[in-house]
């Protein structure tokens, strides 16, 4: 299966040559990903980051994979529930900036244990 990466973390951009990368904020990542599972893309890896502290990351990728005749619902819904958290979560808090060489590293490595889950791999 052909995977893309959609990021925002110019580390991950770096290392990988099968990523469109979104010149912007993390809200702006998630909207990329919605507009391609829109056009039939299915979602490879969770939009959300797993864990509380890494909501407030400034970088985000995620993996979408083939494109397909009809939109995939599930993978519609689960984007679309994202960014409606991601945006709840950030009303009360801001992008934490102060550690972003941290965050892209911690991005890059989720992204790196995703990639070898056998879904993205298929």
């Amino acid at each position: 299966m052909k995977r893309i990466i959609i990021t925002n973390n110019p580390a991950v951009a770096e290392k990988y040559d099968n990523v469109l990368f979104v010149e912007g904020s993390v809200e702006e990542t998630l909207i990329k990903v919605r507009d391609l599972v829109h056009q039939g893309y299915e979602l490879i890896s969770h939009p959300l980051a797993a864990s509380l502290r890494m909501i407030f990351s400034p970088y985000r990728s995620v993996i979408i994979g083939k494109r397909n005749e009809k939109v995939d619902f599930l993978s519609a819904e689960v984007i679309e529930d994202s960014i409606i958290k991601y945006k709840r979560h950030m009303d009360h808090r801001k992008t934490d900036t102060a550690h972003s060489d941290d965050y892209q590293a911690i991005d890059l490595i989720l992204l790196e244990s995703a990639l070898k889950e056998p879904a993205a791999e298929s």
